[in-house]
């Protein structure tokens, strides 16, 4: 089996595109090869692999396993969900890069919605205490990991399709106050506050 890759500098861009994010979810729930993961997702080979090579070089994909296939070896890789833990650094373009993947990724997602309401939505803009802070991003933390646990093979029996999405990070005083040089406002409809 080749050798894993030493996890680099791994920054957030590594996950900032749509395809990348969809194949770190299906590489959660099930190991599997370029062409599977193709397969499942309606992508192209190529593209696939180039994805999935970049995301193995950054670490963030492993070789779970080589199988014998039509005269050849196929290497199926999988996502163990800690590795991201490295990325959780970057600056702002890195941020920004990532926030566009995750809404591409969202309005995908969104088409896909079954068609009965959310049973949770939740977003905001608040300022609060660092310690309650710190103390919120651990519980995000660890209900991220108990999705990534509770992840199956795509189409498990008894297993449903769902979308979960979590983004925690701390904000410039100045940012929030000033935006482009004038205070910041909520459009009509929209606000700061939690939405459950």
């Amino acid at each position: 089996m080749p050798t894993e890759p030493a996890p680099g500098a791994v920054t957030l861009r590594a996950f900032a595109h749509p395809l990348r994010l969809r194949l770190l979810s299906l590489l959660t729930g099930a190991p599997m090869s370029a062409a599977e993961a193709a397969r499942e997702l309606g992508e192209s080979q190529a593209n696939v692999s180039y994805h999935v090579r970049r995301l193995h070089e950054a670490g963030l994909l492993t070789l779970a396993e080589e199988v014998p296939v039509r005269g050849g070896r196929a290497l199926r890789y999988r996502h163990d969900p800690a590795s991201g833990a490295a990325a959780a650094q970057g600056g702002t373009d890195d941020l920004r890069m990532l926030a566009a993947a995750l809404a591409e990724e969202l309005q995908r997602r969104a088409r896909l919605r079954a068609p009965e309401p959310p049973p949770h939505f939740t977003d905001t803009e608040v300022w609060i205490a660092p310690e309650e802070w710190a103390a919120l991003v651990e519980r995000a933390s660890e209900l991220g990991e108990e999705l990534h646990r509770a992840a199956r093979a795509p189409r498990s029996p008894g297993a449903i399709p769902v979308s979960a999405s979590l983004l925690f990070f701390a904000m410039h005083a100045e940012d929030a106050e000033d935006a482009g040089g004038e205070e910041a406002q909520d459009p009509p409809g929209a606000g700061g506050a939690d939405r459950s």
